[in-house]
């Protein structure tokens, strides 16, 4: 997302792979972070930092990383760039501490779920390509659709992400599914279900929450039963298609087309 964004200049070439790699250890920190806060045991298909050593480890080696990746900001030297990254990187913090207020909150509203989307994920994306865009000093046009397109396909990836813990695919994930109901979290596909159940059904959604011995057949079937698949595949599209205008809105022809194809994998993906 970034070097595309700033792909209009290409003469701040070296700028450019190092804003890159600011994002890439940012999201690589709050990757280890959240580990930690969740407990979680695998990512990306292999074990987890605080697995192999500990959560004291994870804190601190996720720190290492945020360090590292503000000690490339500085050495870009453009101070609306550092703005833009620290106010994210704040927001993404934001987004962890919501999300913690909401566990087990089964009276959460809708637009707190898509918040905590924004803030967790749609953020970095947003500054990812917003920052590309200043570093390539493009025009505000730009700046302002690419961002927007950014953001929302951000959104897309978490609905589509939340979508995946209640895939049955768990080996194609790299990771263990369901792991947010276990973890005690409302996301999407829960809520939907919730707002449609009877007081019975909603007695049995409560009791998956935080459970770790789910039975994996039943909680699905209930869940999809109660619309709570269908739901979300409906907000995703939702989402889909403000990408696409937003994206639909950029002059450049080769990087629309990148971020089109970039928002229908978004949609499609499978892990």
């Amino acid at each position: 997302m970034s070097l595309l964004s700033s792909s209009k200049n290409k003469r701040i070439y070296k700028k450019r792979i190092e804003l890159a790699a600011v994002i890439e250890l940012l999201h690589t920190a709050t990757l280890v972070h959240d580990d930690v806060v969740d407990n979680s045991s695998k990512r990306r298909g292999i074990t987890s930092v605080n697995k192999v050593w500990s959560n004291a480890h994870g804190v601190l080696i996720g720190d290492y990383i945020y360090s590292k990746a503000f000690m490339l900001m500085v050495k870009i030297g453009k101070q609306d760039i550092l703005s833009e990254l620290a106010n994210a990187t704040n927001d993404i913090s934001k987004g962890e501490l919501i999300q913690l207020d909401a566990l087990n909150n089964t009276r959460i509203k809708l637009n707190d779920l898509e918040n905590i989307s924004y803030f967790k994920t749609g953020r970095l994306f947003e500054a990812a390509a917003k920052s590309g865009a200043l570093l390539a000093n493009s025009d505000n046009h730009f700046k302002e659709n690419i961002s927007e397109c950014a953001k929302n396909l951000g959104i897309l990836f978490q609905i589509k992400d939340d979508l995946l813990d209640y895939s049955t695919h768990s080996k194609k994930l790299g990771k263990p599914i369901f792991q947010d109901l276990r973890e005690g979290k409302v996301t999407y596909p829960f809520y939907f279900a919730y707002k449609k159940a009877n007081k019975a059904e909603k007695l049995n959604l409560e009791s998956f929450l935080g459970k770790s011995n789910l039975n994996k057949k039943v909680t699905y079937e209930l869940i999809e039963k109660l619309g709570g698949i269908k739901k979300t595949e409906l907000l995703a599209a939702t989402y889909f298609k403000k990408a696409t205008q937003k994206a639909n809105l950029i002059k450049d022809e080769y990087i629309k087309q990148e971020m089109l194809k970039l928002i229908i994998l978004a949609l499609n993906r499978e892990k």
